[in-house]
């Protein structure tokens, strides 16, 4: 089968998250393999849940028989995030047709990272290679899960320090996208980096990703005059 140059140049760009999804996927399926879940669940998770950071926290919510509604508040304190780094591509995932719910329900960190940084030739369609991103990218976990839960089947594995994975993924997500950023992109980093820091001081280390969030967006809005204006100097420089 021959594959389009969109599948291709998707790949190729999609490739460090597959070693880092591998891994990271891996580490979830043993984890939910060691509370007792089989390789099936992991499968099922990884395919109806998504949600990366989230399937780590399942797997102690499994264990330790929360309430729904005490659930339902930890999700949408753990993936808010979401709420606010899809905003900017809602337009263009109005304009994809069918694929538009899929993209809203596969926009994970990585994938938004990609979305944010990649370059489109102008000869391949965008949305075919958006879509393919976010396809690849959700298969890349599903199969390192599915694998990790199997592998915790045949033998007993030493799991400390393994839900360290996730954290270990986004550090070096950051630092590359720090490395290729220019001025504004590297104040907002900085900034975010404050906020994440005094909401964790204030509101402690179970409660600080929403305020931290809500914090560093109304910064970000304040200041959006002033950023512009170190843009235009960078690109006039």
């Amino acid at each position: 089968m021959r594959l389009g140059p969109e599948t291709k140049f998707a790949f190729r760009q999609t490739w460090p998250v597959l070693i880092g999804y591998g891994f990271l996927g891996m580490a979830f399926g043993l984890m939910l393999q060691h509370a007792g879940y089989h390789a099936g669940w992991a499968f099922l998770a990884s395919s109806v849940i998504y949600a990366g950071s989230m399937q780590f926290v399942l797997v102690g919510i499994l264990s330790s028989g929360l309430s729904l509604p005490a659930i339902a508040l930890m999700t949408l304190t753990i993936n808010s995030r979401h709420f606010f780094y899809g905003l900017p591509f809602l337009k263009t995932f109005r304009a994809m047709g069918w694929r538009f719910l899929y993209m809203v329900f596969a926009l994970t960190d990585e994938t938004y990272a990609l979305f944010c940084s990649v370059q489109v030739p102008a000869e391949l369609d965008r949305h075919k290679v958006l879509f393919r991103i976010a396809l690849f990218n959700q298969i890349y976990w599903v199969f390192g899960s599915t694998l990790g839960a199997a592998a915790g089947e045949l033998a007993r594995f030493n799991l400390k320090g393994i839900d360290f994975a996730m954290t270990a993924l986004f550090t070096v997500i950051l630092v590359e996208q720090w490395l290729s950023a220019a001025l504004p992109a590297r104040l907002s980093v900085l900034l975010g980096l404050f906020c994440g820091i005094a909401a964790l001081l204030v509101f402690g280390p179970d409660r600080f990703v929403l305020p931290a969030l809500l914090l560093a967006v109304g910064l970000l809005i304040l200041l959006r005059p002033l950023l512009a204006r170190i843009r235009r100097g960078g690109t006039a420089a």
